[in-house]
């Protein structure tokens, strides 16, 4: 697996916050306990999420009713999928570094040498 192959629309500290939020709820997060959740400003979280929607990954409902309009953001069935093809391609490059790391260290591991002087 190489990195090349991961999903650039996800390779983005927000994106990856907002989503792996999303994921976990499947009745929708609000506007502003997402924006909380995931330490992004207004029009940073509406940025991302423009740009999540353009992918069909993410859908909003304003949601009207007793006290102020809410809106409510959830993960589209297709882009939990595709989140999720996501996290499996970075588990799958974690775990060849991990082999690779593995296969090319030392047995025999050396302690750095201890100074005497004082």
């Amino acid at each position: 697996m190489s990195a090349t192959n991961l999903d650039r629309v996800f390779h983005e500290r927000g994106r990856l916050a907002i989503c792996s939020t999303l994921v976990a709820q499947n009745e929708g997060v609000s506007f502003t306990a997402l924006q909380e959740a995931c330490g992004l400003t207004d029009g940073n979280l509406n940025r991302h999420l423009h740009a999540l929607a353009e992918e069909g990954i993410v859908e909003t409902e304003r949601r009207t009713g007793i006290g102020r309009p809410q809106t409510i953001v959830r993960i589209t069935p297709a882009g939990r999928a595709r989140f999720l093809a996501y996290i499996d391609a970075l588990e799958a490059i974690v775990r060849e570094v991990q082999r690779s790391t593995k296969e090319n260290e030392s047995p025999i591991r050396t302690m750095p040498a201890r100074s005497t002087s004082q």
